[in-house]
């Protein structure tokens, strides 16, 4: 693994009102260990250009998606996860690049929404998946965004459901720092219209920020990007107040050129927004949600599954329309 390091042009967000940013659990910075974001070579645009290069469409969605840094998601569909984590970091390391790996098995997944409920079979089987998950990647250098919208909505829960939820991403936090010390962790934040600032920072914190290295935002969404600073502003100005210190956070602008018009699933009319790169009101601006993966039977997706690549969805996502 290569471990010079490298002078990046980067101004990382700072709030003014912050007392002070709480130390990563992590001493290392895997942006610096890198020359810049990993493109899965095996992603469903990949793929789908690869087997369909004589399709009107390929050319727009090889150029504006496929090659566009963007995460891999992982979960019970990848196998021994140890060996699948360990995999794709150890790809991306010998090319000198970081990933970006979202863990997507906590038990009792989208308990409420329910388009994409499943996950580890109980909490101690999640335990041992993120400890594998986490011992995969070991010293590599990586960006982990754990467990989209697992703190958006307790909506359906009761108390000891959230707390068990929020002990499960705890003791995740804690197998990342012993494991995994070249790895950033986000904890996911939801988006700007699920929960108020003082709500999400309370979940936030009870669930471990403490430990990780920061908080995601928008993922799978397509809320413009200046909202979702301002959230993640109004955000870090609660823990500032209510605990005494602050995070950098990311933003998933994979879908959201145009905004959003408050769908969510497989909105008509959106478009690709800013790549994957670092800075851009947050500490990182990151394609997590592969644009023209369906979000389900819904929609402009109608007759898809989730995670489905639908590339007339994906080429309409380039221009807009």
């Amino acid at each position: 693994m290569r471990r010079r390091l490298r002078a990046l042009a980067v101004a990382l967000f700072t709030l003014p009102l912050a007392l002070f940013v709480a130390p990563s659990a992590h001493a290392a910075d895997p942006t610096t260990m890198t020359s810049g974001f990993y493109v899965d070579p095996d992603s469903s645009p990949k793929r789908w250009v690869a087997a369909n290069r004589g399709d009107g469409r390929a050319a727009a969605i090889n150029a504006s998606i496929a090659n566009t840094p963007m995460a891999r998601w992982f979960g019970s569909w990848s196998g021994a996860i140890g060996t699948a984590t360990g995999a794709y970091a150890g790809a991306a390391d010998r090319v000198d690049k970081l990933p970006v790996l979202v863990a997507y098995n906590i038990y009792n997944r989208d308990y409420c929404g329910g388009h994409s409920a499943g996950g580890a079979a109980s909490p101690s089987a999640y335990a041992d998946w993120i400890s594998q998950f986490a011992g995969g990647i070991a010293g590599r250098p990586a960006v982990v965004i754990l467990e989209p919208d697992s703190l958006g909505d307790y909506g359906c829960m009761t108390q000891a459901q959230i707390d068990e939820r929020e002990g499960m991403l705890t003791g995740a936090l804690a197998g990342f720092s012993r494991q995994a010390p070249n790895t950033w962790v986000y904890m996911d934040a939801g988006n700007p219209r699920w929960a108020d600032a003082a709500t999400m920072a309370r979940r936030l914190h009870e669930a471990g920020l403490r430990q990780a290295h920061g908080f995601s935002l928008n993922i799978s969404n397509y809320i413009a990007t200046a909202e979702n600073t301002a959230y993640g502003n109004a955000v870090n100005r609660e823990l500032s107040s209510r605990y005494g210190y602050t995070k950098p956070f990311v933003v998933d602008t994979s879908r959201n050129g145009n905004g959003s018009n408050n769908q969510w699933c497989n909105p008509s009319g959106r478009r690709i927004g800013t790549p994957t790169q670092l800075g851009g009101g947050a500490e990182m601006l990151v394609w997590i949600k592969t644009p023209g993966e369906s979000d389900g039977n819904c929609g402009v997706g109608g007759g898809s599954s989730a995670g489905q690549f639908l590339p007339e969805v994906a080429y309409k996502m380039i221009y807009g329309y």
